[in-house]
Protein backbone atom coordinates (compact mmCIF):
# COMPACT_ATOMS: atom_id res chain seq x y z
CA UNK A 1 0.00 0.00 0.00
CA UNK A 2 1.26 3.46 -0.89
CA UNK A 3 1.48 6.32 1.57
CA UNK A 4 -0.14 9.67 0.80
CA UNK A 5 1.43 12.96 1.93
CA UNK A 6 -0.07 16.44 1.89
CA UNK A 7 2.80 18.95 1.72
CA UNK A 8 2.62 22.60 0.78
CA UNK A 9 3.94 26.01 1.67
CA UNK A 10 1.68 27.74 4.18
CA UNK A 11 1.63 31.16 5.82
CA UNK A 12 1.89 31.46 9.59
CA UNK A 13 -1.84 32.27 9.64
CA UNK A 14 -2.64 29.07 7.75
CA UNK A 15 -3.08 29.94 4.06
CA UNK A 16 -1.58 28.25 0.99
CA UNK A 17 -2.50 31.28 -1.15
CA UNK A 18 -3.30 34.83 -0.17
CA UNK A 19 -6.34 36.61 -1.55
CA UNK A 20 -6.32 36.65 -5.34
CA UNK A 21 -4.44 33.30 -5.36
CA UNK A 22 -1.18 35.16 -4.61
CA UNK A 23 1.63 32.73 -3.69
CA UNK A 24 4.48 35.22 -4.06
CA UNK A 25 5.20 35.03 -0.32
CA UNK A 26 6.23 31.35 -0.65
CA UNK A 27 9.16 31.48 -3.06
CA UNK A 28 11.66 28.98 -1.60
CA UNK A 29 15.28 29.79 -0.92
CA UNK A 30 17.99 27.41 -2.16
CA UNK A 31 18.02 25.09 0.87
CA UNK A 32 14.23 24.73 0.97
CA UNK A 33 14.08 24.24 -2.80
CA UNK A 34 16.68 21.46 -2.50
CA UNK A 35 14.53 19.84 0.22
CA UNK A 36 11.56 19.93 -2.17
CA UNK A 37 13.75 18.44 -4.93
CA UNK A 38 14.94 15.60 -2.70
CA UNK A 39 11.38 14.93 -1.59
CA UNK A 40 10.00 15.03 -5.15
CA UNK A 41 12.57 12.47 -6.27
CA UNK A 42 10.92 9.89 -3.98
CA UNK A 43 7.33 10.49 -5.19
CA UNK A 44 5.73 7.86 -7.42
CA UNK A 45 2.54 9.76 -8.30
CA UNK A 46 1.48 13.38 -7.72
CA UNK A 47 -2.22 14.13 -7.25
CA UNK A 48 -3.34 17.64 -8.19
CA UNK A 49 -6.50 19.65 -7.85
CA UNK A 50 -7.31 21.91 -10.80
CA UNK A 51 -6.04 25.20 -9.38
CA UNK A 52 -2.67 23.85 -8.28
CA UNK A 53 -2.32 21.98 -11.58
CA UNK A 54 -2.88 25.20 -13.50
CA UNK A 55 -0.17 26.97 -11.48
CA UNK A 56 2.36 24.14 -11.76
CA UNK A 57 1.71 23.31 -15.41
CA UNK A 58 2.08 26.95 -16.40
CA UNK A 59 5.68 27.00 -15.21
CA UNK A 60 7.44 23.65 -14.73
CA UNK A 61 7.11 22.03 -18.19
CA UNK A 62 9.62 24.52 -19.63
CA UNK A 63 11.35 25.87 -16.50
CA UNK A 64 14.48 23.83 -17.24
CA UNK A 65 14.83 25.59 -20.61
CA UNK A 66 14.80 29.15 -19.27
CA UNK A 67 18.17 30.90 -19.63
CA UNK A 68 17.98 32.38 -16.11
CA UNK A 69 17.00 29.11 -14.36
CA UNK A 70 19.38 28.10 -11.62
CA UNK A 71 20.50 24.46 -11.27
CA UNK A 72 18.07 23.72 -8.40
CA UNK A 73 15.12 24.91 -10.50
CA UNK A 74 16.33 22.91 -13.51
CA UNK A 75 16.61 19.81 -11.34
CA UNK A 76 13.11 20.27 -9.92
CA UNK A 77 11.63 20.88 -13.38
CA UNK A 78 13.07 17.63 -14.68
CA UNK A 79 11.89 15.65 -11.66
CA UNK A 80 8.42 17.23 -11.95
CA UNK A 81 8.21 16.50 -15.67
CA UNK A 82 9.12 12.82 -15.14
CA UNK A 83 6.74 12.19 -12.24
CA UNK A 84 3.36 10.71 -13.22
CA UNK A 85 0.48 12.99 -12.24
CA UNK A 86 -3.28 12.62 -11.85
CA UNK A 87 -5.27 15.83 -12.16
CA UNK A 88 -8.73 15.81 -10.56
CA UNK A 89 -11.13 18.23 -12.20
CA UNK A 90 -14.70 18.39 -13.41
CA UNK A 91 -14.03 21.49 -15.52
CA UNK A 92 -10.85 20.71 -17.46
CA UNK A 93 -11.10 18.91 -20.81
CA UNK A 94 -7.49 17.77 -21.00
CA UNK A 95 -4.10 17.88 -19.33
CA UNK A 96 -0.65 17.63 -20.86
CA UNK A 97 2.75 16.11 -20.22
CA UNK A 98 3.07 13.17 -17.90
CA UNK A 99 -0.44 13.67 -16.49
CA UNK A 100 -3.85 12.11 -16.85
CA UNK A 101 -7.21 13.70 -16.12
CA UNK A 102 -9.70 12.13 -13.72
CA UNK A 103 -13.23 13.56 -13.67
CA UNK A 104 -15.16 11.12 -11.46
CA UNK A 105 -15.17 10.60 -7.68
CA UNK A 106 -11.74 11.71 -6.46
CA UNK A 107 -11.94 9.88 -3.13
CA UNK A 108 -12.65 6.55 -4.84
CA UNK A 109 -9.71 7.01 -7.23
CA UNK A 110 -7.32 8.14 -4.49
CA UNK A 111 -8.25 5.11 -2.38
CA UNK A 112 -7.69 2.85 -5.40
CA UNK A 113 -4.26 4.38 -6.06
CA UNK A 114 -3.31 4.07 -2.37
CA UNK A 115 -4.18 0.36 -2.41
CA UNK A 116 -1.59 -0.26 -5.13
CA UNK A 117 2.01 -1.15 -4.46
CA UNK A 118 4.49 1.54 -5.35
CA UNK A 119 6.36 4.63 -4.30
CA UNK A 120 4.70 7.22 -2.07
CA UNK A 121 2.12 9.65 -3.45
CA UNK A 122 1.70 13.33 -2.74
CA UNK A 123 -1.47 15.39 -2.89
CA UNK A 124 -1.72 19.10 -3.54
CA UNK A 125 -4.47 21.64 -3.64
CA UNK A 126 -6.67 22.55 -0.72
CA UNK A 127 -9.99 21.27 -2.09
CA UNK A 128 -8.63 17.91 -3.22
CA UNK A 129 -6.59 17.44 -0.05
CA UNK A 130 -9.63 18.37 2.04
CA UNK A 131 -11.67 15.59 0.43
CA UNK A 132 -8.84 13.12 1.09
CA UNK A 133 -8.53 14.34 4.71
CA UNK A 134 -12.24 13.87 5.37
CA UNK A 135 -12.00 10.35 3.93
CA UNK A 136 -9.04 9.50 6.19
CA UNK A 137 -6.69 8.89 3.25
CA UNK A 138 -3.77 11.15 4.17
CA UNK A 139 -0.93 9.43 6.03
CA UNK A 140 1.46 12.35 6.46
CA UNK A 141 1.35 16.14 6.58
CA UNK A 142 4.43 18.20 5.76
CA UNK A 143 3.58 21.76 6.68
CA UNK A 144 6.20 24.22 5.40
CA UNK A 145 5.40 27.40 7.33
CA UNK A 146 6.66 30.76 6.10
CA UNK A 147 6.92 33.68 8.55
CA UNK A 148 4.30 35.84 6.90
CA UNK A 149 0.72 36.78 7.75
CA UNK A 150 -1.57 37.39 4.77
CA UNK A 151 -4.90 37.77 6.56
CA UNK A 152 -6.99 35.61 4.24
CA UNK A 153 -7.05 33.45 1.16
CA UNK A 154 -7.10 29.69 0.63
CA UNK A 155 -6.65 27.79 3.92
CA UNK A 156 -4.25 24.84 4.15
CA UNK A 157 -6.77 22.81 6.14
CA UNK A 158 -10.42 22.50 5.22
CA UNK A 159 -13.32 21.81 7.56
CA UNK A 160 -13.31 18.26 8.87
CA UNK A 161 -16.09 16.00 10.08
CA UNK A 162 -13.98 14.65 12.96
CA UNK A 163 -10.61 15.13 14.59
CA UNK A 164 -7.45 13.79 13.00
CA UNK A 165 -4.85 12.84 15.60
CA UNK A 166 -1.28 13.39 14.48
CA UNK A 167 2.18 12.49 15.73
CA UNK A 168 5.08 14.89 15.17
CA UNK A 169 7.96 13.03 13.49
CA UNK A 170 10.25 15.86 12.40
CA UNK A 171 10.84 19.57 12.58
CA UNK A 172 13.42 21.47 10.60
CA UNK A 173 14.26 25.14 10.30
CA UNK A 174 15.32 26.64 6.98
CA UNK A 175 16.88 30.04 6.32
CA UNK A 176 14.52 33.02 6.37
CA UNK A 177 12.61 31.54 9.32
CA UNK A 178 10.79 28.85 7.33
CA UNK A 179 9.87 25.83 9.48
CA UNK A 180 8.95 22.31 8.38
CA UNK A 181 6.60 20.40 10.69
CA UNK A 182 6.20 16.79 9.57
CA UNK A 183 3.37 14.75 11.09
CA UNK A 184 2.02 11.23 10.66
CA UNK A 185 -1.65 10.35 11.08
CA UNK A 186 -2.39 8.17 14.08
CA UNK A 187 -4.76 5.39 13.12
Amino acid sequence: MRTLTYAMNVTLDGYIAARGDDIGWGVPGAELHQWYNDRAREIGVSLYGRKLWEVMSAHWPTADQQPDADPIEVEFARIWQATPKVVFSSTLDEVSGNARLFTDDAVVEIARLKAEDGAPMEIGGATLAGAAMRAGLIDEYQVVTHPVLVGGGTPFFSALDSWVDLRLVETRTFPDGVVLSHYESRR
